[in-house]
């Protein structure tokens, strides 16, 4: 008895099956997907802006920190000079502006907590109720967050000018002998520039609140209107905690505006005549006319360091949050 084999043919046997000639293929397109100049244009786009940041960020940074422990007229790196904690032991002893410039940056921050910040929620709960031409309320009331802060402090120095400036001409006191000098009167001027930030900063905290109150359920307003609460009643009760997480960012927003507040001062008058602050020191001992690039680096640790008592808080309750949830 016979049996008959099938036996395949030397061309049979060459061809590969359908599914692997479908895995080959999608493999080889795989391949040809990153060529060689692909590799190489994405090596660039990613590699230029990293290189950047860490030469211009991470770079900068250091050499800050440990230029604040050496004395250096920016001249030459054979005139560095290690001093240790001289350049901090100066600086809260025997710099009488030092202590100004903190309790200026600590006004600042009050300031901005105590009224911008309200207004910002109050225009940001009215816009929420969808009036007439809320679109162009949001605008307006944004739109000093969206000019330079250069720009800003231009736009207040015309109104503030003793004998053209509008609040002279509405009070009266555009005359000689009533010029109220609002930039360079001591106890005047710190006001004045934190009445023009303070109008950049409430369009700031309305956008802020605005978006933390679309995030609020719908149906919380109506459960607090079936039991008889009044709109101040379910404002306190039951929307204002649901806002928990955007008043934990409005206040590091707030305390990092504080710290690196600079240009409005600058722009008003460079930091001078009662309207010191951190950053003013640092760039005036940096790039002023002193050229203690080693003391200003000292200034601009301790402002870090500040800074991360705010920041690493706020991510650390981030981080533990994304983690719980």
């Amino acid at each position: 008895m016979t049996t008959d084999t099938p036996t395949k043919s030397p061309e049979a046997a060459a061809v590969p099956p359908s599914g692997a000639t479908s895995t080959q293929r999608a493999h080889s397109g795989h391949r040809r997907l990153l060529t060689r100049r692909d590799r190489l244009t994405l090596g660039l786009m990613a590699g230029l802006p990293t290189i950047l940041h860490v030469a211009l960020v991470w770079v900068t940074a250091l050499a800050s920190i440990a230029l604040a422990f050496t004395t250096w007229d920016g001249i030459g790196f054979d005139a560095i000079k290690w001093v240790g904690l001289d350049n901090f032991r100066e600086l809260f002893t025997n710099n009488p502006q030092f202590w100004p410039a903190v309790e200026h940056n600590v006004i600042w921050f009050v300031v901005l907590i105590l009224i911008p910040t309200p207004l910002g929620l109050f225009l940001a709960v009215q816009l929420d109720k969808k009036i007439r031409f809320s679109r162009v309320y949001q605008t307006a009331f944004f739109l000093p967050v969206v000019l330079s802060m250069a720009v800003i402090g231009f736009v207040w120095q015309l109104v503030y000018n003793p004998d053209t400036g509008l609040i002279n001409s509405l009070i009266g006191a555009n005359e000689p002998g009533k010029y109220i000098d609002w930039i360079g009167d001591p106890d005047l001027n710190l006001w004045a520039i934190l009445i023009a930030a303070s109008w950049r900063h409430t369009g700031y905290m309305m956008i802020l609140y605005l978006a933390g109150l679309k995030g609020v359920d719908p149906a919380l307003r109506e459960a607090s209107a079936l039991d008889g609460a009044n709109e101040w009643q379910t404002f306190k009760n039951v929307i204002f905690p649901t806002l928990r997480p955007t008043n934990t960012i409005v206040l590091v927003v707030t305390i990092i505006e504080a710290l690196r507040a600079f240009d409005l001062v600058f722009v008003f008058n460079k930091g001078a005549e009662g309207t010191e602050l951190l950053s003013i020191l640092v760039t005036n001992n940096i790039i002023g006319e002193s050229s203690r690039i080693g003391y200003g680096s000292a200034i601009a640790v301790v402002l870090l360091l500040i800074s991360l008592a705010v920041i690493i808080p706020y991510l650390i309750a981030t981080f533990r949050k994304e983690r719980r949830a």
